[in-house]
């Protein structure tokens, strides 16, 4: 080791998300002087709203499964998910007192269900081992001549400029931007000559033209037990009608290949099995042989066990279902298409498409025009399902950056 390798260098992380926290976490364990800054009073404020539904840390299915679901940024993730996998997120959260366990859709939790214990455990180690965490300081730029080293931010005492050997960018997405992650960073790095994908809604709802008084009655009310299908595959689950249109872990699923489908082609639909155990022909001879002489809701209800949205839902998309013959009718329940207007805004989505193209950025993850400045976490142009795919690419592109920035430094070092 030569003596330059030893001299403690200045690094700084801009972002106190999942993605920044975990890359100072490894830089914690080195002698450099690391610190975290982040535009928000608090650190993790998207990871704690995360932790109030049950802050769901990784997916216990297959590896290789696991690995494949991100889409087009398959391969360009797979070094840092090899580096840190849903085995190593398991251990990582044990190795902070909090236990998970596997729910019974493969999903990872904390016993506690919560994020709050997590991350106040997390922050005190990475503390406890010289980690400095400064709030309340937004990044606004480089410093004059674009010099990579100098960071420019705005503090509540004015704007300071910060010296800094290496630095890793953890700044977000586009969702939730009430949480931080705004995108304010966007212009920015395009002043630097980086071309920045625009963002677009990842794990979202979208609206629907229901008529009124479907909306009125109907808003909120669960549609569970279906099987949902499009170019994202096939899923069973449930979703949720609101007054727009419709949301829930069923549609997350299915939203990046509907999202694109409007895009591309200026309509998509939401294709629902509502009978998803009855066969079509099972269905229809059920129907066939209904009463006559029995309301359209009975009949459905008698043959069909089908009542309250799910019928609501039929009547609303098919207008004149009443009128159909048995095989028909079984048909459109089978194959029920809800026409999409258009994603939900991208401030109410669960995540967020777009950010810095892959090909902007090395194999050690540093963007390739400005060397010494790493990037990690949902900046990057990828996304996932929800599942835990998020949060665990999230924790491993930190932790990636991190090892790709000390490499950086220890070659410089050896010059």
């Amino acid at each position: 080791m030569t003596t330059a390798d030893t001299i403690a260098k200045t690094i700084v992380i801009i972002g106190g998300g999942p993605a920044g926290l975990a890359a100072a976490e490894v830089l914690s364990e080195t002698h450099h002087r690391v610190t975290v800054y982040d535009a928000m009073p608090t650190i993790g404020r998207k990871f704690l709203l995360a932790g109030k539904s049950g802050l769901n840390l990784t997916h216990a299915e297959p590896y290789d499964s696991f690995a494949n679901r991100f889409g087009a940024a398959n391969a360009s993730l797979r070094p840092a998910l090899d580096a840190f996998a849903p085995e190593d997120v398991r251990r990582w959260a044990e190795g902070l007192d909090v236990e998970t366990f596997v729910g019974s859709s493969g999903r990872v939790f904390p016993k506690a269900m919560k994020a709050s214990p997590l991350l106040r455990a997390w922050r005190q180690r990475l503390e406890t081992r010289g980690v400095a965490i400064q709030t309340r300081w937004r990044w606004i730029g480089f410093g004059e001549g674009g010099d990579n080293e100098e960071l420019v931010f705005e503090t509540p005492e004015g704007i300071r400029t910060i010296a800094s050997d290496a630095t890793v960018l953890a700044l977000g997405g586009a969702s939730w931007p009430r949480l931080g992650s705004d995108a304010r960073w966007v212009p920015m790095l395009e002043a630097r000559g980086i071309s920045v994908a625009p963002f677009r809604p990842a794990n979202c709802g979208f609206d629907v033209a229901w008529s009124e008084d479907f909306a009125t009655r109907f808003a909120g009310a669960p549609v569970k037990s279906v099987v949902a299908t499009s170019e994202g595959g096939r899923t069973q689950g449930e979703f949720v009608i609101t007054r727009h249109g419709i949301e829930g872990s069923l549609v997350y699923s299915h939203s990046a290949a509907l999202r694109d489908r409007l895009e591309g082609e200026g309509q998509a639909d939401f294709g629902l099995d509502l009978l998803p155990g009855r066969s079509l022909e099972a269905l229809t001879s059920a129907l066939e042989a209904a009463p006559r002489k029995a309301s359209f809701s009975n009949r459905l209800r008698k043959a069909a066990r089908i009542d309250g949205v799910k019928l609501a839902l039929l009547r609303e998309i098919v207008r004149d279902a009443d009128r159909l013959p048995a095989k028909d009718l079984a048909s459109a329940l089978k194959r029920l298409r809800i026409p999409l207007d258009r994603p939900r805004p991208i401030a109410e989505a669960i995540s967020s498409a777009g950010g810095m193209p892959l090909a902007s950025i090395d194999a050690a993850a540093m963007i390739r025009q400005m060397p010494g400045v790493f990037v990690a976490g949902e900046m990057m142009d990828w996304e996932a399902p929800t599942g835990g795919y998020l949060l665990t690419a999230c924790l491993a592109t930190g932790r990636f950056a991190a090892s790709g920035l000390l490499d950086w430094l220890a070659g410089r070092g050896s010059v």
